[in-house]
């Protein structure tokens, strides 16, 4: 092998060995990335405050940004649907992204972090702020998987590892509160606006709903006690929960479930296979992802209307793009490295995908 690449090349020996140790660590550079792809997981989506953008973070702490506007031309490209930028935000998994008005907000173990919109577009990195909340366990750093922006008075509230809520306040970027009660550690959260609430679901089990001027608990639901949710099978841990005034959806091992908040009551139970990891209103329905590999639209009666295939697995993140109705479309994202887009919510138009 040696000697036909000397002769080809006319190289000497040792160069001959220094041009194969290249190729070979060009192959195993190539082998190690395909692999990284393979086990690539999207926990989050975030659009851009033009709409123009989408920002995605996965389990090797990257976030990925990708150019809607390209990929939705007419005379995109395979090369348009590739981000046009990635750069590393944690040394561990990107768990949450909340997008404001200027800044990408991201969350890993133990910390936030926030960068400029106008910097990302123009493919730099420089973070503008980085916060670590003081957890109530030194054994381990806890993830922070969610975040939320509270706009009534500018502070964002994070669910973490450790079964608390922390809020900071981003005008000074001091923490301000911390809500406690769950016992396990917290998955998910959703503002209830019109009341200035907070509703939390937990591995434990629970939904909470706070009040967000005393940081006090002040309901609590265990959909895993009501025997037409419980599913056994599966656990009790809560995944995913939205609402809508005095209307709540939330599954997880138990059923998917729309919940009156007044009355405290399940009214319409979801028979979906597998559990769920993210719901949310759209319009008359109910769009819920989770395992299956599918997203399913439920009305609001009980029935599932459709369920359109999607590339992961596991759906982990869906997002509706609602700041640009020239970008408007829903996102999937989980236990791959592709990302779908729906520009017509009952099939998948296309895939964007980290490279």
């Amino acid at each position: 092998c040696v000697s036909l690449v000397q002769k080809r090349y006319n190289f000497t020996f040792s160069g001959c060995a220094v041009f194969l140790q290249h190729l070979q660590l060009w192959i195993s550079g190539e082998a190690q990335r395909r692999l990284e792809l393979l086990h690539t997981t999207v926990f989050s989506l975030a659009f851009s405050p033009c709409g123009k953008y989408l920002a995605a973070g996965n389990n090797y702490g990257q976030v990925g940004i990708f150019s809607l506007s390209a990929a939705l031309s007419i005379e995109a490209t395979e090369e348009n649907k590739k981000p046009i930028f990635t750069f590393q935000a944690h040394e561990g998994p990107v768990y949450s992204l909340l997008s404001t008005n200027r800044q990408l907000m991201s969350s890993g173990s133990g910390e936030v972090k926030s960068w400029n919109w106008n910097d990302v577009i123009k493919k730099g990195c420089r973070e503008v702020w980085c916060r670590r909340p003081a957890f109530g366990t030194l054994l381990e750093i806890p993830e922070i998987n969610s975040l939320v922006l509270n706009q009534k008075d500018n502070s964002l509230l994070m669910a973490c590892g450790d079964n608390t809520i922390h809020s900071m306040d981003l005008e000074n970027g001091t923490f301000t509160r911390t809500m406690k009660g769950h016992t396990d550690y917290v998955h998910c959260l959703s503002l209830r606006e019109m009341h200035n609430e907070c509703i939390s679901g937990s591995e434990d089990g629970s939904v909470r709903i706070w009040d967000l001027r005393t940081a006090t608990q002040v309901q609590v639901i265990e959909p895993h006690k009501y025997e037409e949710c419980s599913r056994p099978q599966f656990g009790k841990w809560i995944g995913c929960l939205t609402t809508d005034s005095d209307w709540m959806v939330c599954g997880g091992g138990p059923a998917l479930t729309l919940w009156h908040l007044r009355s405290v009551t399940p009214t319409t139970i979801y028979r979906l296979q597998g559990c769920q990891h993210q719901a949310m209103f759209y319009q008359d329905l109910i769009l819920a992802a989770g395992e299956g590999g599918a997203i399913s639209h439920c009305q609001l009666s009980g029935e599932v209307k459709t369920q359109v295939p999607c590339t992961p697995p596991v759906v982990y993140s869906l997002l509706v793009n609602n700041h640009s109705m020239e970008h408007k479309v829903l996102t999937a994202a989980g236990s791959s490295s592709s990302i779908d887009i729906f520009t017509n919510f009952g099939y998948r138009a296309f895939s964007l995908r980290f490279s």
